[in-house]
């Protein structure tokens, strides 16, 4: 006991009951060496380590890279050594409509935006697999952080076309009452956490939700979408620093699609991409084929049983491509060729891979793939055209939902804006907008 009161008073954590003053030479000779003994131990107050007498640095590629999981070759044929997981064939028609669907609703909605209907986009070509697959393999309820090219997710769990198109439009039966872009979507009955543009800031949050998850033995588990952008953000750190310590039941999947807006992965970091940090951290850790939906379905179904038995965070990489430009506001061919493109969406893209697997077992035709693409077309353009003619929400909602009782000063701001409104009238597209109740 003196040892460890000596130890702790000699590197100022706290000063110990009995002064070292009061005891005799051959207390204190035992206190001395007893605390050197202590400090002596390779384990000190972290794991335990082994020690030796050489110095030795360890260079930047001591360590192979991480393996790359994957089932489907590009061709969508089994790969040699790969086990088959021969899941349902109702459910691989699902995640095989959920990415066209999401294929389609992304050409679109990007011709909306070029044409002056909606105001900003998104698309998520390439990446459909990473989405659909992982979210296939959770259970509805557990709670998804993400970032904003997420959609597949909301798709899969049944948010509608209509829901979809009110968000994009900005209408009055958006759930953000228009106040969000276009794309930034969430809806509570999906268990889908809303939107925010800035990069990693759901990490944290999605972390300490995990942990309420935790100590409240809820049967759920947490998970938590970014890109190879946000995972440069301190963020996405202190986030992987708190999930190991705390050791929290969260799944965090990386879209390493290649570029952070402009920026390619290789000027991003010099280590074996993101996966190398989460054994760092302390997180169990695979790195996936994002193309090959199969493989994220399995990794993803694997990593929530191992989330919820051990209480335990783990990360996915999963390395997929954008194909699209990084949104409607960037044009990708100032960083990257045309051939580059072109070559990622001509060879192994997760929709091409998963028809032709589904193809080889008789369970999909060339003429139902037609059927299915003339069909949902017309089921957008007859949303689009519905949602078109809605109302924007009432121009005071701007001031609502801050606070349960709106404070004099918002009262005062509200008062102003809509005075201006009222003098400047035909300066506002004011017919738009949904009529003030009285």
């Amino acid at each position: 006991m003196y040892g460890r009161l000596l130890a702790t008073f000699r590197h100022g954590i706290l000063r110990p009951k009995i002064p070292y003053c009061w005891l005799s030479s051959s207390q204190r000779r035992a206190l001395v060496t007893e605390a050197e003994a202590s400090f002596q131990a390779p384990t000190m107050m972290h794991r335990r380590m082994p020690t030796t007498t050489r110095m030795e640095f360890v260079p930047a590629n001591a360590h192979d890279g991480i393996p790359m999981y994957s089932i489907l070759n590009k061709d969508g044929t089994v790969a040699d050594g790969a086990e088959d997981p021969k899941l349902d064939k109702d459910l691989l028609l699902r995640m095989y409509t959920k990415m066209m669907q999401m294929n389609i609703i992304d050409h679109i909605m990007y011709e909306s935006q070029r044409q002056g209907r909606i105001s900003f986009y998104m698309t998520h070509y390439g990446e459909e697999g990473v989405l659909i697959g992982s979210a296939a393999a959770l259970d509805d309820k557990d709670l998804v952080y993400v970032q904003y090219r997420e959609y597949g997710v909301l798709l899969w769990r049944g948010f509608t076309l209509n829901q979809t198109m009110q968000q994009c439009y900005s209408t009055m039966y958006d759930y953000g009452k228009g106040r969000q872009m276009p794309i930034h979507y969430g809806s509570t009955q999906h268990h889908f956490v809303t939107v925010s543009s800035t990069l990693a800031t759901q990490m944290p949050q999605a972390v300490g939700t995990a942990y309420a998850y935790k100590m409240s033995q809820k049967k759920q588990c947490v998970a938590c979408y970014f890109g190879d952008g946000a995972a440069s953000e301190g963020d996405a750190h202190a986030a992987f620093n708190f999930a190991g310590t705390l050791s929290v039941p969260i799944i965090f999947i990386c879209r390493n699609n290649g570029y952070a807006i402009s920026t390619p992965t290789h000027e991003q970091y010099s280590c074996d991409g993101i996966a190398a940090r989460g054994p760092s951290y302390g997180l169990t850790t695979i790195r996936v084929d994002g193309q090959d939906i199969l493989a994220m379905y399995q990794a993803m179904q694997e990593s929530r049983r191992f989330v919820l038995e051990e209480q335990k965070p783990i990360l996915i990489e999963a390395m997929t491509y954008r194909i699209g430009h990084h949104s409607t506001s960037d044009d990708s061919t100032a960083y990257r060729s045309v051939d580059e493109v072109r070559t990622w969406d001509e060879q192994g893209h997760p929709i091409t891979r998963l028809r032709h697997y589904l193809m080889d077992r008789g369970y999909w035709t060339e003429q139902q793939d037609k059927e299915l693409q003339t069909a949902f077309k017309k089921e957008v353009l007859q949303t689009i055209k519905e949602v078109e003619k809605v109302p924007k929400p009432p121009i005071r909602d701007l001031f609502t939902d801050v606070y349960k009782d709106m404070p004099p000063h918002l009262e005062e701001q509200m008062k102003y804006m809509m005075g201006h409104v009222k003098q400047y009238r035909d300066q506002y597209p004011v017919d738009l907008f949904a009529k003030e109740q009285s």
